[in-house]
């Protein structure tokens, strides 16, 4: 995730794995969103042809960010926005970057992007400090038995989201990274976020 120039806005992209146990064996959803101030895109969840859960590689990632992503990022006043990923392989593989940086060029963050974002950053990532724990500490609410439930509550807690609240969590970043300047990249000792 980074911010706009013009605007307080950032991207953030990751994976998320659900899982619940049934008939002896772990099914899993993986669930993909973007988020900056002013909404969320998403949440895509990865399936096969037959509608199936499959895990992400390399061709379903580069598949979702040009048949998903794209267009509904067109439907956004986003054009100063960075795009920011973790290092999953499927993200950094080549084909993929190239794939961002004719969209984002030298606004992409990622490993091997032409912004290297450092790892294990989850204090700075909106997703990993907000979304995720945010949508987990509701969706498992009313005990879904199956992923067609859980992917419906994903979506419903999703969908909920002010965006005056993510304006907040983005404010918030900015606090992390000035903390993070000041103490030149030591560790956040304590959690920095207020709603």
């Amino acid at each position: 995730m980074a911010t706009s120039t013009n605007k307080s806005a950032a991207f953030g992209v990751k994976l998320i794995h659900k899982c619940m146990s049934k008939h002896r064996y772990i099914q899993k959803n993986s669930v993909w969103c973007a988020l900056w101030s002013g909404g969320i895109i998403g949440p895509y969840f990865f399936k096969n042809d037959e509608g199936h859960n499959v895990t992400v590689n390399g061709d379903r990632y580069r598949a979702m960010i040009t048949n998903f992503f794209f267009p509904e990022l067109n439907n956004h006043d986003v054009q100063e926005l960075w795009f920011q990923q973790d290092g999953a392989t499927c993200h950094t593989a080549r084909i993929s970057i190239h794939l961002l940086k004719d969209t984002f060029g030298d606004r992409l963050t990622s490993s091997f992007g032409p912004v290297n974002w450092p790892p294990r950053s989850c204090d700075l990532t909106p997703l990993d400090y907000f979304l995720w724990g945010y949508v987990k500490s509701f969706v498992y609410a009313d005990k879904p038995q199956t992923l067609d439930h859980l992917e419906d509550n994903i979506r419903r807690v999703i969908a909920d989201i002010r965006p005056q609240m993510l304006e907040i969590v983005i404010e918030n970043r900015t606090s992390r990274l000035d903390y993070i300047r000041a103490s030149r990249g030591s560790p956040m000792p304590e959690v920095l976020f207020k709603m």
